[in-house]
């Protein structure tokens, strides 16, 4: 985390001496504003290449988990009610798995509701820990 902030704060400095190198251009009318311009989308060019590079790999580390489909049948999780543990695993509200999977509202909370008591959990948090610890949810 540090050496982000650091390296962030490195483009920051390096920008802003760009904008002054340029002001101070214009004024002595030494370079076209083209010139500058064009100094500057490299260097956001190359910020974003930097950042794309980092991103990219960080997403290829992440260790991906077999999912445990005899669990999933042996608690009796139907196709649906394992679709909306998914869901709410991604942190979905009610309504807004509702919305994905085109049912109503009530449909969810039913769904909801037989997940719980499937799972032998009261809370959200607590089906989504079990749901992980049982290995039935996909890398998110």
């Amino acid at each position: 985390m540090k050496k982000t902030i650091f390296i962030f704060g490195v483009l920051i400095i390096a920008l802003l001496a760009l904008f002054q190198l340029s002001q101070y251009s214009l004024i002595s009318k030494n370079t076209s504003i083209e010139y500058i311009i064009g100094g500057i989308a490299i260097v956001f060019f190359f910020v974003g290449l930097y950042i794309n590079k980092r991103k990219s790999s960080t997403n290829t580390i992440t260790p991906s988990i077999e999912i445990d489909t005899k669990k999933i049948e042996n608690l009796g999780l139907s196709k649906r009610e394992y679709e909306v543990l998914c869901e709410l695993a991604k942190g979905h509200s009610n309504k807004e798995i509702a919305s994905l999977l085109f049912v109503s509202e009530s449909t969810i909370k039913t769904h909801v509701s037989n997940v719980y008591t499937k799972l032998d959990v009261k809370r959200r948090t607590q089906a989504i820990q079990k749901a992980k610890e049982l290995n039935i949810l996909p890398n998110l």
